[in-house]
């Protein structure tokens, strides 16, 4: 049916709106050589972020802040937004979150006290989304003039007085921001809280490249890339047992022996018919890619709107394997591969016979592939969804050439009957489990709090349990046939189905349950809980937490984060709280805690240069760790965690926000193991 291939085809036909900051700024000076000129601050707020108003309550996320350098006029009120604030309660911070989306733009009046007069304007604030909280910053410098009568020459004085004092207040800084200028390193004087300044500059220097270098690592992204192959190649034999396939192999086989009189001949026919399966298939995988882009794909393991879309695909998916329906791709389709075998020969007629069963099994493999694209489409790598493809496609093909090559196989092969049916069931159950995964990320992103921890684990445990009831035939579906007897293939799995949902049990009141701690939400959402264990940072403060690594001769494990980062707090709940990292930061690091939008003032304003030439000032501890976080590791999202060695070189590539508790063990012992290596 049209209705359903539409459905399908969203995976493959929606776009992804990719920004690559989450707030633009725009300046404009209105009002020019008028007696009431202003300054106009646009921000344009990239989809699915908030950028909260400067009034935002204390608890929540970090508010806007304007600062205005003025000479020759003074500030008239303060910065006036053209729109109303969203107001949204913040389950996580217990607050009302006051946020805008879309465009807003600021206008901060002016009242000239000269006849020409000069702005410089600043802004910082924070912005959010569902996978992460980002420092957004913005500055401009304006000159202006006004028909204002120049000042009497002893207020003119007065004026002069006034700037040479703070001119005089300002030069050893601004001689130090030189220096640090010329040397060309994007570092910054170092002032911890106890006031002791850092020597060891390279404890600031750019380390980007050395942090590509772990990202872009063969063996690990040769690893990421075997498991994702090795996903579709079991898709791929899934995918043969199903109705659609399963029975099409002797047709075709015999097909192939029949036309050919030499065996040789039928076997090099199967060989480019099985060929032509990959070729279609793997192409399909990278019109996915051509269809998203690479950054895009890398969006979609964290966006709301696209794990939406994921959880109906999959419950569609789930609903067609149980009987409720069938995917059918268009009847035309069909009929006009059919009519291009019939008008061609050689190995262009075998291809078309191929893209004919890949059309005439869809109802079955379409679910499959579409699971497999879902979970491809989300990993870091661009070339995932084609070879997640070319797993599937190799085990679909193989049986055909096999088969053509030893056809006496054949005769070995089960016959076609209900247990195709059961292997369409049982794969739509665990569709349905999986789509909750999906729907988990959408409920944490938008604060629904519709499926808490424990309510993910009750389904859970409702769907393994009800899938070992089915597999001992005591509930049937449209297309089951009545099961009089029950074969030891299906206890065997009915007792391994009921053994996991007892297993799922203790999760109900907490217990960590780490082999499905990649699926379901944190322990954060769960409001009963017995377990207890969290981590806690030795320092707060990046020079002090180095000095101490350096006496202790371990690694640093820097953790940026932020108090109105939702997403820190659920990764610290969701992963650190695992006893083996957590014994492993407590043990194998310093950990060093660094909050982007900590409001503590520094003990004097610093200015500094931006890697783009900007000139941005410091004032507090936060905009010192976001320069850092920014200067050094060129990353400016949290949450984000880096090992880094006593001379601030990184060990491990950089992990941001995921609940993937394997994945940061293997993260925490690649920077254990490297650490050790360097010594």
């Amino acid at each position: 049916m049209k209705k359903y291939f539409l459905t399908f085809s969203l995976l493959l036909l929606a776009v992804v709106a990719y920004a690559a900051d989450a707030v633009s700024w725009s300046f404009k000076l209105v009002g020019d050589n008028t007696a009431s000129p202003a300054i106009e601050a646009t921000a344009t707020v990239s989809p699915g972020y908030h950028l909260y108003s400067q009034d935002n309550p204390a608890g929540g996320s970090n508010p806007l802040v304007f600062y205005f350098d003025v000479q020759g006029c003074t500030l008239d009120g303060k910065p006036v937004a053209n729109k109303a604030y969203t107001k949204e309660f913040d389950d996580t911070f217990e607050v009302d979150q006051h946020f805008y989306t879309g465009s807003v733009t600021f206008t901060q009046k002016l009242k000239p006290t000269a006849k020409n007069f000069s702005v410089d304007v600043e802004v910082k604030g924070q912005a959010c989304n569902d996978s992460g909280c980002v420092q957004i910053f913005g500055s401009h410098s304006f000159k202006g003039t006004s028909p204002v009568a120049a000042p009497a020459p002893e207020e003119k004085k007065k004026e002069e007085a006034k700037v040479e004092e703070k001119k005089d207040g300002a030069t050893a800084l601004a001689e130090m921001t030189d220096s640090l200028q010329r040397s060309e390193k994007y570092m910054m004087p170092a002032v911890n809280n106890s006031g002791i300044s850092a020597t060891d500059q390279s404890w600031w220097d750019n380390v980007e490249a050395e942090l590509q270098v772990f990202s872009d690592d063969p063996a690990q992204q040769g690893r990421s890339l075997f498991y994702i192959f090795i996903a579709g190649f079991i898709g791929g034999l899934i995918a043969l047992v199903t109705p659609c396939v399963w029975p099409m192999i002797p047709m075709t086989v015999s097909f192939f022996l029949k036309q050919n009189k030499s065996k040789s001949k039928s076997v090099m026919t199967a060989m480019v018919y099985g060929l032509s399966i990959i070729v279609i298939y793997v192409a399909l995988g990278l019109i996915v890619t051509a269809l998203f882009g690479a950054s895009a794909l890398n969006e979609l393991a964290t966006s709301a709107l696209f794990n939406i879309i994921f959880f109906l695909l999959l419950v569609v998916f789930a609903i067609s394997f149980m009987g409720g329906f069938e995917l059918t791709l268009p009847s035309s389709w069909t009929n006009k591969m059919d009519s291009k075998v019939d008008a061609t020969t050689g190995y262009l007629s075998i291809f078309f016979m191929a893209f004919t069963l890949v059309l005439v099994s869809f109802s079955c493999t379409g679910p499959i592939i579409g699971t497999l694209l879902v979970e491809a489409a989300a990993t870091s790598n661009f070339i995932s969804p084609a070879i997640g493809m070319f797993g599937f496609a190799l085990a679909l093909a193989l049986p055909f050439s096999l088969f053509a090559m030893f056809p006496t196989m054949l005769k070995s092969m089960p016959k076609s009957g209900g247990w195709m049916n059961t292997v369409k069931v049982v794969l739509g159950f665990l569709e349905l489990a999986l789509a909750l995964k999906f729907l988990s990320v959408a409920d944490l992103a938008y604060g629904w709090r519709i499926l808490d921890r424990e309510v993910f684990v009750s389904l859970w445990i409702v769907i393994f349990a009800l899938l070992g009831v089915y597999l001992l035939g005591k509930i049937t579906f449209p297309h089951d046939d009545k099961v009089e007897k029950v074969s030891v293939t299906r206890f065997m799995l009915a007792c391994i189905s009921f053994a996991f949902a007892i297993y799922m049990l203790p999760g109900l009141w907490g217990a960590p349950l780490k082999s499905i701690s990649a699926f379901s939400p944190p322990i954060s959402t769960q409001d009963f809980s017995l377990y207890e264990g969290d981590v806690h940072a030795q320092v707060d403060d990046y020079e002090e937490g180095m000095r101490l690594a350096q006496q202790l001769g371990k690694p640093v494990l820097v953790d940026f984060s932020g108090y109105g980062c939702v997403n820190c707090r659920k990764m610290e709940a969701a992963v650190w709280t695992d006893p083996e990292v957590k014994a492993s930061i407590d043990n194998d690091f310093v950990l060093i805690t660094l909050m982007v939008d900590e409001k503590k003032a520094l003990p004097e304003p610093i200015k500094v240069t931006e890697k783009d030439g900007t000139v941005r000032t410091l004032r507090t501890y936060g905009d010192k760790w976001s320069f850092l976080q920014r200067s050094k590791f060129g990353a400016n999202a949290q949450p984000f965690h880096v090992i880094i060695d006593n001379n601030g070189k990184p060990l491990a590539p950089s992990f941001v926000y995921k609940e993937d508790i394997p994945g940061y063990k293997r993260f925490l012992n690649m920077g254990i193991e490297n650490y050790k290596n360097s010594k």
